[in-house]
């Protein structure tokens, strides 16, 4: 697919609050035309692989000079296939190690390379291709990502060794997906602020998305504080651990690059505690508030942070506080859902925030899922939470508590408008049919109204504008019967004069 973002000989007005694109008017941009975008996103494809090759393949050459007994490779052809292997690896994509089975707890810190160079990609895609509207913002995604998935599946196939085999489906796809994401919202934000950018969309579903954000920052700040804190606890272990894997300088480096690559998948796990289901580290295992079954665990330093005994430690409150946590993001989202666009209909409000608590319960179900996978095919086939337990937990806290919230917010809200409102009102009567701080259609200012679908603008309907044109109605019937009577009686003949006694 070729579609070409070549600026036609009357230039468009740009979208309504996007300004200050670059190459829409002027300059080298309006005398040479630019080239396809598919060109152009295939360019930035090549660009975007390119530099996070460069980077992984000169950790991975760290490495092998550093600790050369790791198996990486032998000469520089295994340093590549390595390299390559822990690319795919960066998107998310497992891998099977002979003799040991399927390796899928992957490190989504990783994830941030491919995608900070995709977000830069889609913005550059953005200003050489000359887009100017937002509605062009998915060609230039799928311009980027399908020669983005055809390279992944490239090095798929070319990091295939005797020892390690990635998985080519997967590859293509999480590739794919993530350069579509990726270089969406880079090339969205070429073309604007953030800011403007959710000043674009309706009221609602922007309310119901910055509920669920605040939500799940709630309970990433929770499960960076709990992870934290366990880590300082345990922090005896974890330099024991280290200590006996002997890493030297540059495998203690890499070392400390790998746990930092893993924080993202603690932080998941310490929020599927605060949640109640945990998560298992091999089969038979379980790490939750209310107790730990564990077993033997790999010799990593940040491992040694788990909880051992079979009852939480600390005082007796601290389990109860952790579970509380959760209903604390809820009322959150609630709040900030309906303090963005509160409804005057008030059996609507526990349903809008109903929705943004079980969105966030949803994406808290979608990160579990991703954050764990099997280690083998032995007893730690099963490591990490369920994502169904997960989100199943989530949407029910979050969701019903977001739902309360959101109730009592909205009533609050109503009830200040319409004090307010009636405080202010300098007219003595109101309108019939209409309560004090209301408008004429019956809506409270400042508030969506759930039966418009205009976003909350209305038109206002003059009351006497039909008794007007009833009197203008029947003062132009009056004047048409006057002028037909005069056209009938100058139609017809003058009437005869009465005979007189002479003519006859």
């Amino acid at each position: 697919m070729s579609v070409s973002a070549e600026p036609r000989p009357v230039p468009e007005p740009p979208d309504p609050g996007v300004s200050g694109v670059p190459g829409s008017s002027g300059g080298a941009a309006g005398t040479q035309p630019p080239r396809p975008l598919v060109v152009t996103g295939g360019i930035a494809a090549c660009a975007a692989v390119g530099s996070g090759l460069a980077v992984l393949v000169t950790l991975t050459a760290i490495g092998w000079i550093t600790a050369p007994h790791v198996g990486i490779g032998t000469g520089l052809g295994g340093v590549l296939r390595s390299a390559a292997l822990l690319w795919l690896v960066a998107h998310h994509v497992g891998f099977t190690v002979r003799g040991a089975g399927r390796i899928g707890m992957l490190p989504l810190g990783l994830v941030l390379l491919p995608g900070a160079l995709l977000v830069l990609a889609g913005r550059w895609v953005v200003r050489v291709g000359s887009v100017t509207r937002l509605r062009h913002v998915g060609y230039a995604a799928v311009a980027l990502a399908f020669p983005y998935a055809l390279l992944a599946g490239a090095l798929a196939v070319a990091s295939r060794t005797a020892v390690a085999a990635p998985s080519l489906l997967q590859g293509v796809a999480a590739s794919f997906l993530l350069a579509l994401v990726a270089g969406g919202l880079g090339a969205a934000r070429g073309l604007a602020p953030w800011s403007r950018l959710a000043q674009l969309m309706p009221a609602r579903p922007r309310s119901i998305i910055l509920g669920m954000l605040g939500a799940a920052a709630i309970l990433g700040l929770v499960g960076s504080v709990l992870a934290a804190v366990s880590l300082a606890a345990h922090l005896s272990g974890v330099r024991a651990a280290s200590d006996a894997l002997g890493p030297g300088l540059g495998g203690a480096a890499l070392l400390l690059l790998a746990q930092l690559g893993y924080l993202p998948n603690a932080i998941i796990w310490a929020v599927a505690y605060t949640l109640g289901p945990g998560f298992a580290f091999g089969a038979g295992t379980v790490v939750a508030p209310t107790g730990t079954v564990l077993g033997a665990v790999p010799a990593f330093p940040m491992l040694a942070a788990l909880p051992s005994g079979a009852h939480p430690g600390g005082p007796a409150w601290l389990p109860v506080l952790v579970l509380t946590m959760p209903y604390l993001a809820g009322v959150f989202a609630g709040v900030v859902t309906v303090r963005i666009a509160p409804t005057p209909v008030i059996e609507a409000a526990p349903l809008w925030g109903f929705a943004a608590g079980a969105a966030a319960g949803g994406l808290a179900g979608l990160a579990a899922a991703f954050s764990g996978g099997p280690l083998g095919d032995g007893r730690l086939a099963a490591v990490g939470p369920s994502g169904f337990e997960v989100g199943l937990v989530a949407i029910l806290e979050i969701g019903v508590t977001a739902a309360l919230a959101a109730a009592a917010a909205n009533w609050l809200i109503l009830r200040r408008a319409t004090r307010r409102t009636s405080k202010s009102s300098t007219t003595p009567a109101p309108v019939p049919n209409s309560a004090p701080g209301s408008d004429p259609t019956g809506v409270l200012t400042g508030v969506v109204d759930e039966s418009d679908d205009a976003d909350g603008h209305r038109i206002y309907v003059n009351p006497w504008a039909a008794a007007e044109d009833d009197h203008e109605d029947e003062d132009d019937h009056e004047d048409e019967d006057d002028h037909e009577d005069e056209d009938d009686w100058s139609a017809q003949d003058p009437p005869a004069s009465p005979a007189s006694p002479d003519d006859s």
